[in-house]
């Protein structure tokens, strides 16, 4: 497929964290997982998962509280319980971040969600961010390797078939944004949880309230002069 539509091509949108208020919930179910095992999960370790895929989260969780020993798979299943009830009651819009996904849509741009988080709670997810508004999902674990590795984004945009550098990406977290500018994307930085360093090709905003198409359409523009 050939892509020949000039300036913005399509937006891919991170999920927890930019496009919801998901973080605070996973703050919730990772820190009860600690107390389960009899442990407390530190501040430190909370801030290196957020961003990374299940797998590296609970090495992350397991090494803090001293418990290397534990397997993965269970972890992740509680973990995977805990957070589905959690995402059907308690997802909220970030500041601005629906407004944003309306107009793109009502642009008739291709748009993907790119998300270091499973397939099924993307699914949960999706019930609140609606299904039709992308056309191309890529889940934490449809990939062989996750961010901040650059192929969740790659993959996005091949699926969409559109130009890696015709597409904005939305991020919250340095594992997404690593990923995004690696793969070679105009990259907006909405920080959340943490912040982000400014560092050249990331544009930084306090949220994404009063972004719209031109702010995305210059982004292009100023990362094809760099």
């Amino acid at each position: 497929m050939t892509y020949s539509r000039p300036g913005l091509g399509a937006v891919l949108f991170d999920m927890d964290g930019t496009l919801v208020d998901s973080e605070r919930l996973w703050d919730v179910a990772l820190r009860e997982l600690a107390i389960e095992y009899g442990g407390s999960l530190s501040d430190a370790a909370r801030v290196a998962m957020i961003g990374s895929d299940a797998a590296s989260s609970m090495r992350i969780l397991h090494a803090d509280i001293g418990q290397e020993w534990r397997e993965l798979g269970p972890s992740q299943a509680w973990i995977a319980r805990r957070m589905s009830d959690l995402f059907r009651t308690g997802l909220v819009w970030r500041p601005g971040a629906l407004a944003l996904l309306s107009a793109v849509r009502a642009a008739d741009l291709p748009t993907a969600l790119v998300t270091s988080t499973a397939r099924p709670l993307v699914e949960v997810a999706l019930d609140t961010l609606g299904r039709e508004n992308f056309d191309v999902v890529v889940a934490g674990d449809e990939v062989r390797a996750p961010k901040p590795d650059p192929e969740p984004y790659l993959l996005a945009a091949q699926l969409l078939g559109v130009p890696i550098e015709r597409c904005v990406a939305i991020e919250d977290s340095r594992a997404g944004v690593t990923s995004a500018l690696a793969a070679g994307a105009a990259v907006l930085g909405v920080p959340s949880e943490v912040p982000l360093d400014p560092i050249e090709g990331l544009h930084l905003l306090e949220s994404l309230a009063g972004v719209d198409l031109t702010l995305l359409g210059n982004l292009l523009v100023r990362a094809e002069a760099l």
